[in-house]
């Protein structure tokens, strides 16, 4: 008589989906925020939402994913970090729109559930909320045999958030003669890695490992440095002062985002020479020959944030960012669109 098949012997451990919910919920608890009700385990997230000090409020909601910088995470064997990239990636574009991060979620898939790997990255997942301000209240861990290959595995989070209907940054209050402040980012953060693995890997021939003497470290640290996340930053900028405009400077580089937080009547002169790109950029861009104008519409070349601000206070975001730690810099001024050209002037 044949051995009746269970949920296991098709690749499908409950028992140790069972126990790394156990976990979840520890990690989870480290991250409170007032609002959050029960804990992880239910079927959905319970948050009560707490309006007092708001006339119109709305809630403000964004998905992401980390991309194939998972590759990296896979060959260094080094799953915290895109964690915390899972979260900068959702909460950076909530923060922008002017909304405090409230809750989030993740959505982790693997072939088969390796709780060691599980554990590293809804770690990471943690501490990124915890920079965020943000509790992470819910998600998924799928088991999915033959989806996946061996210890890989993919990451999707949602961020919901909420701002008063008046003090949302929508870029309407933009003209002409604005200053642009870029904001410091922590290297690639987590776009451009198709590129970046094929220079590196394919053309250059490098290995996860390999000490790259321009950078002044092996390549893996480098390519795994996480993603910065600015909601700090930005939300004590807007209860302070006039920050009309906020772009999110990810996949499209500084050329495509900027645009999306601008007015149609308006165009952006940008100069280039006026922050210093980190130095992964310029091994990229020489390893790769990539043309400049392919770099600064794939990569954030050095500048993960740029607010638009009116010059008369430029100088008190300047120092309100020096403050804070921040490396922030003007990097050009908002100018009137001209027919013909390019919204996205460089000089």
């Amino acid at each position: 008589m044949e051995r009746p098949l269970t949920y296991a012997d098709a690749g499908v451990n409950i028992e140790k989906a069972n126990e790394l919910v156990k976990t979840i919920k520890q990690i989870a608890s480290q991250t409170p925020r007032a609002g959050v009700m029960g804990e992880i385990g239910g079927f959905g997230g319970l948050f009560s939402l707490n309006t007092t000090n708001m006339e119109k409020p709305i809630l403000v909601s964004s998905t992401d994913g980390v991309g194939t910088k998972l590759k990296i995470a896979f060959m260094m064997q080094v799953h915290n970090t895109v964690g915390i990239d899972l979260v900068a990636m959702s909460v950076n574009d909530v923060v922008v729109q002017g909304a405090k991060p409230l809750f989030f979620l993740d959505y982790l898939a693997m072939g088969n559930l390796d709780e060691q790997i599980a554990v590293q990255v809804i770690s990471g997942i943690g501490e990124g909320c915890k920079l965020a301000g943000c509790a992470l209240i819910g998600g998924e861990t799928a088991e999915m045999p033959g989806i996946y290959a061996e210890n890989e595995y993919d990451l999707a989070g949602f961020a919901v958030g909420i701002v008063d209907n008046d003090r949302i940054v929508d870029g309407s209050g933009i003209r002409v003669g604005h200053k642009l402040v870029g904001l410091a980012s922590s290297g690639l953060h987590s776009n451009g890695f198709s590129l970046v693995r094929k220079i590196c890997f394919d053309k250059l021939q490098l290995k996860i490992d390999s000490y790259v003497e321009a950078l002044g470290k092996p390549l893996g640290e480098e390519l795994l440095t996480p993603t910065r996340i600015y909601v700090d930053t930005i939300l004590k900028l807007l209860r302070d002062l006039p920050i009309h405009g906020i772009a999110h400077i990810t996949g499209g580089g500084i050329t495509e985002n900027i645009v999306r937080v601008i007015p149609q009547a308006c165009g952006v002169l940008i100069r280039k020479l006026s922050w210093q790109r980190p130095a992964v950029f310029q091994f990229l861009q020489e390893a790769g020959q990539v043309p400049e104008v392919e770099m600064l519409r794939t990569f954030n070349n050095g500048l993960g944030m740029i607010l638009v601000v009116p010059e008369s206070h430029v100088n008190d975001v300047m120092e309100r960012c020096t403050g804070m730690g921040e490396k922030a810099v003007v990097i050009g001024e908002i100018v009137e669109r001209q027919t013909g050209k390019e919204r996205v002037l460089w000089e």
